[in-house]
């Protein structure tokens, strides 16, 4: 079991990013019901300002002087959005707007109506004191972080941000009600943290969100690096003979943006080296026991090639329940050993 779960979570660790979603803009909005703010970036909190200051952050786990909660507060997400410029701009190939080069914040209009999950370092700077180091505990730095979207919420805002690769339109309607759907997207941690205690925190922090809504499906992109689909020819053809979603679950790729997985025969596919060039995220959703959708899509913005992941939470191999919590369970593992571990200080 050790094995398995250290696997998965050293997986989870792709170049910088744990998941994107596509180019931003690309969908049409609903004016009817919530709306999504028209200017990209625009924050509008779901409470009033009254309430905001009163209400403490939500907590789910700790480990050491990293801890994962849910943004609070605008400047909460401000530092999300700079977190990911940081990683998706400047770090990897993404191309930003002049007016995100300016902000340097990776913002869509997404940002306002998702929950933002955040890993935190608590820690404070030796190098800061005084006032300096109060201001500092005031300004906690985020060094993770993963945007979800519920389905309820995304029903009153004209969708899920998915839509404008994949046709998931047509799957949400069939499941629902019986099923609960929560899209991942616009996740990635800062290069110093890449370790497995910073990806496996921020998994905790997911998953417990995820029992605490009671969501039955994730879905959202995983990527390639790259906007060549030949280049990952060999990966593409393995997700496509041996990971494609059954047609209860199947998505398809728009056909204006489908590209063919399908890229070599069944047999001269080496799964042993297809599995090694997959990119760790997706390597990670598998062994949960996640399906890809049907086609790829190449996002020019973000200089990638990416896949739909379908993962039921019905589908998810028991044995990871071990260590990050069962789903009738209602907190986080990490967090319930923490407290458990202070209180015997």
């Amino acid at each position: 079991m050790g094995r398995m779960v250290e696997g998965l979570v050293e997986s989870w660790m792709p170049d910088g990013s744990i998941g994107r979603l596509g180019a931003w803009g690309r969908g049409k909005w609903s004016r009817t019901g919530r709306k999504v703010p028209r200017r990209p970036g625009a924050i509008r909190s779901r409470l009033r300002f009254g309430l905001r200051l009163q209400v403490p952050p939500k907590v789910y786990g700790r480990i050491g002087d990293l801890e994962v909660r849910l943004a609070r507060t605008k400047a909460d997400v401000k530092r999300a959005q700079r977190l990911r410029y940081d990683v998706f701009y400047r770090e990897m190939s993404a191309r930003p707007s002049f007016k995100a080069q300016m902000r340097g914040r990776d913002e869509d209009r997404y940002d306002a109506i998702c929950d933002h999950l955040l890993v935190v370092d608590t820690a404070k700077d030796p190098a800061i004191d005084g006032e300096r180091q109060w201001r500092s505990r005031r300004q906690p730095r985020v060094t993770g972080t993963y945007r979800v979207l519920r389905q309820e919420v995304a029903q009153n805002a004209g969708g899920f941000y998915t839509q404008s690769e994949y046709d998931i339109a047509p799957l949400v309607a069939a499941r629902s009600p019986r099923y609960r759907f929560m899209e991942l997207g616009r996740s990635c941690v800062l290069k110093p943290y890449r370790n497995k205690r910073t990806v496996e925190l921020l998994w905790h922090g997911l998953w417990t969100y995820v029992r605490e809504h009671k969501v039955d499906v994730m879905i959202g992109c995983a990527s390639f690096e790259g906007t060549d689909p030949d280049e990952h020819a060999m990966a593409l053809s393995f997700l496509h003979h041996h990971a494609l979603a059954g047609p209860e679950w199947r998505v398809r790729a728009h056909q204006h943006l489908h590209t063919e997985m399908n890229r070599m025969p069944k047999e001269q596919v080496d799964a042993k080296a297809a599995l090694k060039a997959l990119p760790p995220l997706i390597k990670g959703y598998l062994r949960l026991g996640a399906k890809v959708g049907d086609g790829a899509v190449i996002d020019h913005q973000f200089g990638t090639t990416d896949v739909l992941i379908v993962l039921p939470v019905e589908s998810i191999d028991p044995r990871y329940f071990e260590h990050f919590g069962a789903p009738g369970e209602s907190e986080s593992r990490v967090a319930i050993g923490r407290a458990k571990a202070g209180s015997r200080q």
